[in-house]
């Protein structure tokens, strides 16, 4: 088994996590550090570790919780300049355990962030191949146009190479602004405030809502909750394969 695959079998982060981590010298086996990739293990016959702390051979139960991450709470494992992060906000009891988050969601923002031990569930939440959905609730200040769903979905240029896009619902205006539900089957960096601000609108406050079959729900802020085996099974069902091509891209 490849080295990054058996560390994020083992809940210890995604594999391109993983392959980050021994790209930066942190993965040790049998007690020399592995800084390159491709490296074949049989696990039952070394020892890895990760940080200095042994990884287990056999995985530990996997969990999937989610997390109403507050303004100014920041969604990685850690940050250099000692800011809370959504590992801060869960009960002493889940931070035994090795969860890391799944994606990003920027300091401003709020809503829902999922944290697992559980590698491969987390590769297909966040690669791009997978498309799987993330729904968010904006007010933002200033008129979209009237065309914003069409703009959004035929896609518009953020500077990035590609265009991008996404789905418009519920948009409802008011003086001196909207609000509206966006759907997103991509995660560029801060794509709804760059898609936003490039039709001439800021956003106010956004919050997440939904990734892929989980929902924020009545999770207070700051507040955490285990997903349910059924609700794992969904989720790990729902995420099993990429979508078809005309649901991963709106075009």
């Amino acid at each position: 088994m490849r080295l990054h695959v058996f560390l994020a079998r083992a809940g210890a982060g995604s594999r391109r996590a993983m392959e980050a981590a021994i790209l930066a010298g942190r993965v040790q086996v049998d007690g020399q550090v592995v800084n390159t990739l491709g490296q074949r293990i049989e696990p039952s016959r070394v020892e890895v570790r990760l940080d200095g702390r042994p990884v287990d051979r056999t995985p530990e139960c996997r969990l999937v919780v989610a997390v109403h991450k507050p303004p100014g709470v920041i969604s990685t494992a850690r940050d250099p300049e000692g800011r809370p992060t959504v590992l801060d906000l869960l009960p002493a009891d889940l931070r035994e355990v090795r969860l890391y988050p799944v994606g990003r969601l920027d300091a401003p923002s709020t809503g829902l962030v999922l944290l697992t031990n559980d590698g491969d569930l987390a590769e297909r939440l966040m690669h791009p191949r997978y498309g799987h959905e993330r729904e968010y609730a904006a007010e933002v200040r200033g008129n979209p146009p009237r065309d914003l769903a069409k703009r959004f979905a035929e896609g518009i240029s953020i500077g990035d190479p590609r265009p991008a896009r996404a789905e418009v619902r519920n948009l409802r205006q008011h003086r001196g602004g909207a609000t509206l539900r966006l759907v997103l089957r991509e995660g560029r960096y801060r794509q709804i405030r760059r898609m936003l601000s490039a039709v001439g609108t800021k956003v106010v406050t956004l919050r997440r809502l939904r990734i892929a079959t989980v929902r924020l729900g009545g999770l207070a802020p700051g507040a955490a909750r285990v997903l349910t085996a059924n609700q794992c099974a969904e989720l790990q069902a729902a995420v099993a394969s990429p979508p078809s091509a005309s649901a991963a891209d709106p075009r």
